[in-house]
């Protein structure tokens, strides 16, 4: 594996601070990440990106009259069916007390409704052959079901009955608090990464939502009560602030009599005003250490960045240009950092990147490296500094942006494969305001942006006065240990 695959893994020590999953079949099931399905071809240019196209036959889109959407993909290779529900809030809309309840509701939302027990919902899912979950995140809170596509009624009533039928069960409630207490402890308070990417997040986003975790500080956990989940849950839970996907084998007229059944009677709910995600940037150099349990010394940068969402109307070409940035750095093995940095120079062991381009707010250009044995954080921080100034400054040769172009378009593809991948892809988007056909023109997009847009995107963002940067250190008494002298026989 190359390193800069590597370092795209080590970042998922985010996850405990960006998404919460919970598991709750037997059955050992992990969520894709939000990617589109891309197959025809494009043929307004000669770049291998534009090559690359969106499918959007099979996919219908419909309202019901209590505001629910409902987007059906047709997908026929198998005789499956997924159903997602995806709810518009999460850690973002909590408030500054209060942080983790979206995600403490997700756990509650098994607890049994007045309908269905807890029990009876899992041997449910299990007796007809079906797979569930749950995920919370800054911006939305989702449950799916994958069942056999004749089985496709039973999610859809599950699901709809508890959307407004829950039952909030006192001793429930208190062991699930401490279920969802002891998993902060075992993914971030027992996690050094974890833990000092929590203070860097807090630390480069101060104003921003996004600057907490998703799983929420242990204190404003432990303050949860019972009448205040409910009433969250009363808040948000409403099919006017829903997105039901479907994606499997199924008649998309047959799907929505279906819908209408369940979920066509149930009551509107007046929502909150969901809150802004933006983070002015450009406050000035911040540079912190942060000792942890760690091995070895781990260096965090992040750029204060937009997204496709925050970038200013008349010039979305930033956010393109960024993602595309991203790659010339870290897009696989011939790729500027792992090539100069770890190959040809041996600085480091590991470096990567990450950009969310498709974001609801405003966001993070990041970086994380681990020097070789010899290198001091420093230098291997003006290493990076010094390839990142580049971007701005030297050539970019024509395969590198069109390797980039093309690992943009073509990633998305493999994450496509599965019906669940369809469906996250369609429900992420829809869930950050975002409607997921415009993934249709990226490949158009990507060909539109040129090295000088490349350049002028990396001289504004990617510069000194708007960075932000963690050094995880060990512990002081384990660096300054030396070795004791060997015993003799």
């Amino acid at each position: 594996m190359s390193s800069s695959l590597v370092l795209r893994a080590a970042c998922l020590l985010a996850f405990a601070t960006t998404v919460a999953a919970c598991q709750t079949s037997p059955a050992e099931q992990k969520v894709a990440k939000p990617l589109p399905s891309l197959t025809e071809a494009y043929k307004t240019t000669t770049d291998k990106s534009s090559e690359l196209a969106i499918d959007l036959s099979g996919r219908h889109e419909y309202q019901l009259d209590n505001g629910l959407k409902i987007i059906v993909k047709e997908d026929h290779r198998a005789p499956v069916v997924m159903t997602q529900i995806w709810y518009r809030v999460g850690s973002t809309d909590e408030p500054l007390d209060k942080g983790g309840i979206s995600h403490l509701l997700e756990h509650m939302m098994f607890k049994g409704t007045s309908n269905v027990s807890s029990a009876d919902f899992e041997r449910l899912i299990a007796k007809f052959g079906g797979v569930n979950n749950a995920f919370t995140s800054y911006d939305y809170t989702g449950y799916y079901e994958l069942f056999p596509a004749n089985r496709l009624p039973l999610a859809l009533e599950l699901e709809a009955d508890r959307m407004k039928n829950l039952r909030f069960d006192a001793k429930e409630f208190a062991k699930e608090h401490q279920v969802v207490m002891e998993e902060r402890r075992q993914r971030t308070d027992d996690n050094p990464l974890a833990k000092a990417y929590e203070s860097f997040r807090l630390l480069a986003l101060p104003d921003s939502p996004k600057g907490e975790s998703v799983i929420g500080p242990m204190t404003e956990l432990e303050s949860i009560t019972l009448p205040e989940l409910k009433d969250w849950y009363n808040t948000w839970y409403a099919p006017n602030n829903a997105t039901l996907v479907i994606v499997g084998d199924v008649e998309p007229q047959d799907i929505l009599a279906q819908v209408k059944r369940y979920f066509g009677k149930l009551p509107t709910s007046k929502l909150p005003t969901r809150p802004a995600v933006r983070q002015q940037g450009f406050r000035g150099y911040k540079q912190v250490s942060s000792e942890q349990a760690v091995e070895v010394p781990v260096l965090l940068m992040g750029y204060n960045v937009p997204s496709l969402l925050t970038s200013p109307k008349n010039d979305e070409k930033q956010a393109y240009a960024l993602s595309l940035a991203q790659d010339v750095l870290d897009g696989g093995l011939s790729a500027r950092l792992e090539k100069r940095l770890i190959r040809e120079q041996g600085l480091l062991t590991t470096v990567g990147t990450s950009y969310d381009l498709l974001d609801r707010g405003d966001g993070l250009f990041l970086i994380q490296a681990t020097p070789r044995e010899g290198v001091s954080l420093e230098q291997a921080q003006q290493a990076i500094i010094t390839e990142i100034d580049k971007l701005a400054t030297d050539p970019i040769a024509a395969d590198e942006i069109s390797r980039a172009k093309t690992n943009t378009v073509t990633s998305l593809i493999y994450a496509q494969d599965s019906m669940e991948g369809q469906a996250q892809m369609i429900g992420s988007l829809q869930s950050i305001g975002l409607d997921d056909r415009l993934l249709a023109t990226l490949p158009a997009k990507l060909d539109s942006v040129t090295v000088t847009d490349i350049k002028a995107a990396s001289k504004k963002y990617l510069v000194k006065d708007n960075l932000t940067v963690m050094y995880i250190v060990p512990p002081a008494d384990k660096t300054n240990k030396t070795k004791a002298p060997k015993q003799n026989k």
